[in-house]
């Protein structure tokens, strides 16, 4: 199966998650996994949540990132060819402080 991104309209989700500014995405469903490819603007950021039904990969394509971990209270740096992993029924929020777009692509899956 291919999934092509390119041929996707990129759709605006205003404060996603309770989050600043907008969640720029190209998503499909694949049964019960979802495949994204997100982009926050500077100053956005999804905000922080729970997976209690589903895990989730965040791969960094283009510009930096700063992830919250479950505790609330580590932030790890997520930079291009890094990717950072979310268990079922653990949470975190992605920001991007940079100055750039942050781009990544992301898969939620149902463990």
């Amino acid at each position: 199966m291919i999934i092509d991104f390119l041929s996707m309209q990129e759709e605006a989700k205003p404060n996603f998650k309770g989050g600043e500014k907008e969640y720029n995405v190209k998503m499909t469903d694949v049964g019960p996994n979802k495949f994204m490819r997100g982009r926050l603007i500077p100053g956005a950021s999804i905000g922080f949540h729970t997976h209690t039904e589903n895990q989730e990969i965040i791969y960094a394509l283009e510009g930096e990132g700063t992830v919250v971990d479950e505790a609330g209270n580590t932030v790890e740096m997520l930079e291009p060819g890094q990717a950072h992993y979310c268990a079922k029924d653990e949470s975190h929020s992605l920001v991007n402080k940079g100055d750039k777009d942050l781009i990544f692509f992301a898969v939620v899956t149902t463990v």
